[in-house]
């Protein structure tokens, strides 16, 4: 089907591409000419749907490795290529290159790699038929050997180090180095990279090595402009956030058609990278906001080893814990959970932490009145929200009725999920009392419950979302975490790390392929085990 031919390759774009230019009507009115005008239009209506279909799909991806993975593929059906590589200027907001490939492994990335970036500073002075000894911009001698032992004395410029590497930050950016400045968005072409005068014999060595012989690459640059000046502030995404390069196995290159719709596309995709690189470092953000709102370790009490398995929520969610010394030899442990996600649920959720600290090394030996406080205080300041909370106190270690020392545990709950114990005699939920969350009533008051674990027992904190995350019903996810916790190893019954491991791994099992599911919210699983 006859496509398109527009006078230029790729006009600019904002949020949505541009349409194809419509064709003319030819002059004459012969039947001829019409169904000439006949196949253009129709042409022109195959290339917008498949424009159409190619934009939707790219909209769909959510993360940057979904969405440049998509747009190598749409791209390489557009330009008719098998193979291509796409890279993201580490100035564009990641922080650091990424790299994602298409039909090319690792070690086909690493060959690429080798390539020496057209436009290297030389050295001063004479050169000679073997690689400089230093270079102002390497980080000291370079060996030909770096290069994959495939030196061939023909390059004198300076080996530059990975992160020196020219515009885009990386070694491999020769595929790359050569696209037009900033705002020309017009490509780059190597038909007959065998036959073309000019080129680096590395560069003729790693395309013979990979099997291809043509190359076309595209800027991924967004309509906002770089950065600078009075528009300093502006995201980090803007302007050319990257490059694309799609290589072909014979001598070849794209029709006019070809780059055209190429064009329009990668104007889009540029525009949603920029979204989601903003949209990753604000994630970015917030993920090590929560961290360091966590206790960054936990604290040792003779009697009591603790270990703790915390998993963020892709939306940064208000699960929290903490565990902390109280006077006496007492210890404190909390967790709990707050309505809502994103940055205000996180800054919410430190303060409750604190406040509850605070509240703990005043009156942290009656647990409901520690509550009650922070019942109060959430009401007072966080009218909007609602919180799950729980905490345990436990009790300096002294003489418990019958044989042996252990210590009595202090539990009050509001609205959380109950403490599970565990022990060579027993695998039970403790028997909280029913209450209601933080903030939902005039006046919040619950009973606590006392237990006295043996030693040897270990007591399991943990959030909804271990729950949640199973897929089950609110009753089979309860039961799947008890006989988690019953199925331990009896040589793993002692160390509280293997514990969380094994009740992580029993309940949340990795998917097929090894690669974990991301979870829909935070699991937080705080082990508790007495000696």
């Amino acid at each position: 089907m006859a496509g398109i031919n527009p006078p230029v390759p790729a006009p600019a774009h904002t949020s949505a591409p541009a349409v194809p230019t419509p064709p003319t009507a030819p002059e004459a009115s012969s039947p001829a000419s019409g169904t000439l005008f006949q196949d253009r239009l129709a042409g022109w209506v195959s290339d917008l749907t498949t424009l159409h279909e190619l934009t939707e799909r790219l909209s769909r991806t959510a993360d940057l490795d979904a969405a440049l993975r998509e747009l190598l593929r749409a791209g390489a059906s557009l330009v008719g290529a098998g193979r291509g590589l796409v890279t993201l200027h580490p100035d564009s907001g990641t922080g650091h290159p990424v790299t994602v490939g298409l039909g090319l492994g690792h070690a086909d990335i690493g060959h690429i790699e080798t390539i020496p970036p057209a436009h290297a500073p030389r050295t001063h002075g004479p050169t000679t038929n073997g690689p400089p000894a230093h270079s102002p911009r390497t980080h000291g001698p370079r060996s030909p050997s770096q290069y994959d032992g495939q030196y061939d004395g023909q390059y004198d410029g300076p080996y530059l180090a990975p992160d020196d590497a020219g515009p885009f930050g990386s070694p491999y950016v020769r595929l790359l180095d050569d696209l037009p400045p900033e705002g020309d968005r017009s490509g780059r072409i190597h038909p007959d990279i065998p036959g073309e005068d000019g080129l680096d014999p590395r560069y003729r060595e790693v395309a013979a090595r990979l099997g291809y012989a043509a190359s076309y690459a595209l800027p991924l640059e967004s309509a906002a402009g770089p950065p600078s000046g009075p528009d300093a502030d502006a995201p980090p995404g803007a302007g050319r956030v990257g490059a694309a390069v799609w290589l072909y196995d014979e001598p070849a290159e794209p029709n006019e058609r070809q780059r055209h719709l190429a064009g329009l596309y990668c104007g889009y995709a540029a525009e949603h990278l920029a979204r989601l690189i903003e949209l990753t470092g604000a994630r970015d953000t917030v993920a090590a906001l929560r961290e360091e709102l966590l206790p960054s370790r936990l604290p040792r009490v003779p009697g009591i080893r603790l270990a703790v398995r915390h998993r963020t929520g892709p939306r940064g969610g208000g699960n929290w814990f903490d565990a902390l010394p109280l006077p006496e030899g007492a210890l404190g442990l909390a967790i709990g959970g707050i309505t809502d996600s994103g940055p205000g649920a996180v800054a919410a959720t430190g303060r409750l932490r604190a406040s509850l600290r605070a509240y703990a090394v005043m009156e942290g030996e009656d647990p409901v009145a520690v509550l009650s406080d922070l019942e109060l205080l959430l009401r007072l300041t966080e009218p909007a929200r609602t919180a799950t909370a729980l905490f345990a106190y436990c009790e300096p270690p002294g003489t418990l009725p019958g044989e042996g020392r252990g210590r009595k545990v202090v539990v009050a709950g509001a609205g959380h999920c109950s403490p599970l114990i565990v022990g060579p005699g027993r695998v039970e939920y403790v028997e909280t009392s029913l209450s209601a969350p933080l903030g939902m009533l005039a006046c919040w008051e619950a009973p606590s419950v006392e237990i006295e674990p043996e030693p040897g027992e270990t007591l399991l904190f943990y959030s909804d979302g271990l729950l949640h995350r199973t897929g089950d019903s609110m009753d089979r996810a309860f039961a799947r975490l008890r006989s988690a916790a019953a199925t331990v190893p009896r040589s793993a019954r002692r160390d509280p790390e293997a514990i969380a491991d094994h009740v992580l791994r029993t309940v949340l099992p990795e998917p097929e392929g090894g690669d974990p599911a991301d979870p829909a919210e935070d699991v937080v699983l705080l082990v508790a085990h007495f000696e």
